[in-house]
Parts: structure tokens; C-alpha cells; sequence
């Protein structure tokens, strides 16, 4: 449904997710001076580290997997929890979850207790994962009201990354976190550019660990809208992905976008978008998905959806163990 750039109203100032997505610039820069407090939960230099999580969460942990993994760290790997190969050996498992009651991962954790080092970030310190997991790391101060996930998920990538960084390797091309806030902090302050506004269907596009950012993009936008959103490696969207695209419907490029991915997508008339802030500088991935949240709740309530009540969703999954 596109929309009009005039569209914000006062409902939407008082929106409880867009107030959350408006705070992670700050939520940010506290993980990251928090690092110090974290080092022994987090994964140490050459560890064989696995990093789990649902829904969100588990595109965080696709991120970091691969900026931890692609900076020389150590193996990483990355899974839904419910997805966790059963007897491959690690140093250390990872879980992130918010509420710390999801069934998934505290399954998961309790089966792997006493055998592996494990490690979870949340946002309570009363959940029940802090008592399962060996070291539990606490980020309270990016809790959310809201049901849909924003700023707890990136300030939970941000604390990683700027351990990746303390570590003194990122992968090539990627900024300090500093700059990612100060990024951050761009895109909330100015409106959201015309040409976001005015497709119909984005299909987001990630390289690397970009790709869990194009993910969790799509996510919010269905989660939040009800949108048709769809997500993949920007490789594989001209394996067949690209046949959804026309007039009004865009590929939305997280990071740098493959030779000839632009090319292609003008030559069928669809809409091509690519971050970039003052002087075209393309900005970083992390405040593109700020802005990919911003465009969640716009939609929403474009179309008189509540961005802070979605439809069938509740703040936490927790499984009825008995059968159907």
C-alpha cells in the first residue's frame, strides 16, 4: 500500500513500539560500554560457538554468526532453537531471547546443561533462563512494552558486535558501532524517504551478515503490517524471487548489493532501494533496519492496524506440552 509522506499522526507518536524503535541509538551505546561487565559470557577468541534463538532472535543470531565468523573469530553457527543439530560439539551455545520463558530455548538449554558452557542474553533478570544458563547476561534497560521486537533484538547484535570490535577484528567494510548509532540516529530524525513510502511489496536483500538484518526487515513488516514481505540472499534473488517484481514492487538492498543486482531490477520496472545517508553515503545496515521498523509501523497504521497489538501474536511463545 503506498503511502504518503504526511501520513505520521499523533496516534503514532504515542505508538509504544515506535517510541522503543526511536530509543536504539541509546539502547546501543549502553550495551556496548557494558561489554567490559560481559566478557566472560561472551564467546572468547577461537571458540567453536553456536548461537541460537527464535523468530527475532534467531536472525540476530544469523548476523552475528556470520560478522563473528567472517571477522576470523573462531566457527560459528547459528540456529532456530528448535533446530539445534543434537550432538554436534561446541565450546559454547549462545541463546538470545527477551522474555527468557520461551520454550524453545529453555529446552534447549536444559538439555545441554553440564555439558557444554552455555550463555543467554535477555532483557529480566527474573526469567527463568537466567537459572538455567551457566552465564546469563542482562540488558533491562532495551526491554520492550511492545509485543513486536526492536530495540531489545539489536541492542542485544550491538553488544556482540562491539565485543567483536573490543576483540579488534570486524569483517571488512564494517564500521564501528559508534558510527551505526550515530547512523541510527540519523534516520530517526529525518522522515522516511518518498521512495520507501511508495511500494507495495519489498522483497529484503542481505549479504553476509546482512542477511539476518534482510530477515528480520521482512519479519517486522509482516509481524507489525500484515505485509507481503519477503526475504533472501541477495545472490539468490534472481533465482526466482525476482519474478514478484514490478511497477510498486521493490528489492530493498541491506549493505552492498551484488554486480548487476541494480541492472536487473530497472530492467523489469521494479523499484530499487539502497540506504544512503548525507553525500550518498550508504549507511549502515543496522540503522537501515531502524528504518525498515519505521516503515513497519507506518504501514500499520496506514492501515488501521495497532503496531503494538499484531494480529495472533503474543510477546512470548510458550508451548502447551500436552498432544492435540
Amino acid at each position: 500500500m503506498p503511502l504518503s509522506s504526511a501520513s505520521a499522526s499523533d496516534s503514532e507518536a504515542e505508538c509504544h513500539t515506535a517510541r522503543e524503535i526511536a530509543s536504539q541509538p541509546d539502547c546501543w551505546r549502553r550495551a556496548a560500554a557494558s561489554v567490559a561487565d560481559h566478557r566472560a559470557a561472551l564467546p572468547r577468541a577461537g571458540e567453536r560457538v553456536a548461537v541460537v534463538g527464535c523468530g527475532t532472535s534467531w536472525f540476530m543470531a544469523l548476523a552475528y554468526a556470520a560478522l563473528r565468523e567472517d571477522g576470523g573469530h573462531g566457527e560459528t553457527d547459528a540456529f532456530a532453537a528448535s533446530e539445534f543439530p543434537a550432538g554436534r560439539r561446541y565450546d559454547r551455545v549462545v541463546a538470545i531471547t527477551r522474555s527468557g520463558t520461551t520454550t524453545e530455548v529453555l529446552d534447549l538449554l536444559g538439555r545441554l546443561r553440564g555439558g557444554v558452557s552455555t550463555s543467554v542474553i535477555t532483557a529480566d533478570p527474573r526469567s527463568p533462563v537466567v537459572g538455567v544458563a551457566d552465564n546469563p547476561v542482562v540488558l533491562d534497560h532495551a526491554d520492550e512494552r511492545s509485543v513486536v521486537q526492536s530495540r531489545f533484538a539489536t541492542t542485544a547484535l550491538a553488544l556482540l558486535r562491539a565485543h567483536l570490535e573490543e576483540q579488534g577484528a570486524l569483517p571488512a567494510g564494517v564500521r564501528p558501532l559508534a558510527e551505526a548509532a550515530a547512523h541510527a540516529e540519523l534516520v530517526i530524525g529525518e522522515p522516511l524517504p518518498e521512495a520507501f513510502l511508495a511500494v507495495e511489496q519489498v522483497s529484503f536483500l542481505g549479504t553476509g551478515w546482512t542477511y539476518g538484518l534482510a530477515l528480520e526487515a521482512a519479519l517486522k513488516m509482516r509481524e507489525a503490517a500484515g505485509a507481503w514481505t519477503e526475504a533472501y540472499p541477495a545472490m539468490e534473488y534472481r533465482h526466482g524471487p525476482i519474478s514478484v517484481t514490478r511497477s510498486n514492487r521493490a528489492a530493498w538492498v541491506f549493505g552492498p548489493a551484488p554486480r548487476g543486482l541494480l541492472r536487473d531490477v530497472l530492467r523489469i520496472g521494479g523499484v530499487y532501494l539502497a540506504d544512503s545517508g548525507k553525500g550518498e553515503e550508504a549507511i549502515d545496515p543496522m540503522a537501515s533496519l531502524v528504518r525498515a521498523q519505521q516503515l513497519a509501523v507506518r504501514t500499520a497504521r496506514a492501515r488501521g492496524l495497532d503496531p503494538d497489538l499484531p494480529r495472533n501474536l503474543t510477546r512470548s511463545v510458550i508451548l502447551d506440552q500436552c498432544d492435540d
